[in-house]
């Protein structure tokens, strides 16, 4: 009931978001006799602002179309590689023979944000690596003959998706998979597996949140399994084909998320609002694209909602050796062959310092030389896959940690920077809003 009156709701304010743009329009316009009057662009201005904010959103577009080989402007396309109920495995076919560069799979988050939050992520390793995505559907559009998924099934996807591609292929996985990439990579390890990934960057996740327990860790943790099953499950109404099934829905996640950093995401409507008044319509455009994306959320499978609240915040169950898939324990101690490493952020206020590093605590019988930290100086949750410090500090180490564990490589690399194993900044408080 609570999620029809909110689709009931949606459509009425995006009714009225109508009006406002086209009111919005109206007073922009010379050639209307009230544009002309006192306080008129203001009015404008602010329902511009409102249509923006109540606009329904769907699937963006990764829109990534072109990037740069070897200083060359090459055109890239999207293919399909393989597709299944709850996700597919997408690649960025780029317009480019006799390269050898490392083939990278990137698993992008379940939760509640579309895998086109990535789309910096991706578009930064392009040029020199052959990129593959994790494109997970929004589960209000699947079926419930489809059956279910859960976070086995997500390791199981993990697993056939690396099968697909073949083997020596790298593993990146942003924030929340950084738990189901490292069992999965425990499990291929175990097995000696012929696709086993001969590297995986962790960035952001929450591999043991009982370090530096965030905000997020907290609400998880502090409330009763039985409260999440009881005041945040749904069912999807009857208007998508997902009608019936169980889910966690997205815009309760982007209700949490915006509630997080209430005042600055209220400061940043406030400055685009200036923005279009002041006729800067560059910061304009920009601050719009990041609320397009960033609005843009989908529902999760309850079960796979609630076995992450379980086994992930609450039981920790992979950092205690406690993690049972399919009958057998996910132990990173089986992890002899790949390489690690941890990206985190100084300032991220989702997953505190030390839940991704402590991976490389986990895997004893990985050899020293395989295991790698970075710490992202001034970045928060998003800053250390997204934005300039993505691109100008964290993408060179990922890249050169990624070289330098390619078993493929026949070809020289590029000048590779140095990789850094501890860095133990003094860690000041502070947060970043995406």
């Amino acid at each position: 009931m609570i999620y029809t009156a909110f689709e009931m709701q949606r459509a009425w304010m995006a009714g009225f978001g109508i009006m406002a743009k086209k009111g919005s329009n109206l007073l922009l316009s010379t050639a209307h006799p009230m544009a002309w009057s006192p306080g008129a662009e203001s009015m404008a201005r602010s329902m511009e602002v409102f249509a923006h904010a109540v606009e329904p959103r769907g699937k963006p577009a990764f829109g990534l179309d072109v990037t740069n080989v070897d200083g060359v402007s090459v055109a890239v396309s999207e293919e399909i590689v393989a597709r299944k109920p709850f996700g597919q495995l997408k690649h960025f076919q780029r317009a480019v023979s006799g390269r050898n560069d490392p083939r990278i799979l990137v698993v992008a988050p379940m939760s509640g944000h579309y895998a086109t939050l990535l789309r910096g992520t991706v578009e930064r390793l392009l040029p020199d690596h052959d990129v593959y995505i994790t494109d997970w559907r929004d589960a209000k559009l699947v079926p419930t003959s489809a059956g279910r998924f859960d976070l086995n099934d997500y390791i199981d996807y993990l697993i056939s998706f690396l099968e697909e591609l073949g083997p020596d292929t790298h593993m990146l996985a942003v924030c929340q998979p950084s738990v189901p990439a490292l069992a999965a990579v425990s499990l291929m390890n175990a097995d000696n597996h012929p696709c086993t990934p001969p590297s995986l960057t962790l960035m952001g996740g929450p591999v043991d949140t009982r370090r530096a327990p965030t905000s997020v860790n907290d609400l998880a943790h502090n409330r009763p399994f039985a409260w999440f099953e009881q005041n945040v499950i749904q069912s999807v109404p009857n208007v998508y084909p997902g009608a019936g099934r169980k889910v966690y829905p997205g815009y309760l996640q982007l209700s949490g998320f915006m509630s997080m950093n209430l005042a600055n995401h209220m400061k940043s409507h406030w400055e685009l609002f200036r923005h279009l008044i002041e006729g800067d319509a560059e910061s304009a455009d920009s601050t719009k694209a990041f609320y397009q994306e960033y609005r843009s959320v989908c529902d999760m499978t309850a079960e796979f909602y609630l076995q992450t609240i379980d086994l992930v915040f609450q039981r920790q169950a992979l950092a205690n050796g406690e993690f049972w898939h399919r009958g057998r324990i996910a132990d990173p101690a089986a992890i002899t062959r790949t390489a690690l490493l941890a990206v985190e952020g100084e300032r991220d206020d989702i997953s505190g310092i030390g839940q991704t590093r402590a991976a490389l605590d986990l895997a004893v019988n990985l050899p020293e030389s395989k295991k790698h930290y970075y710490m992202a100086m001034g970045a928060g949750h998003y800053g250390i896959f997204n934005g300039r410090k993505w691109r100008e500090d964290v993408a060179p180490v990922v890249e050169a940690f990624v070289r330098t564990h390619d078993m493929a490589e026949v070809a020289p690399a590029p000048a590779r920077v140095a990789l850094p194993h501890h860095v133990e900044p003094a860690v000041t408080p502070g947060v970043e809003v995406a």
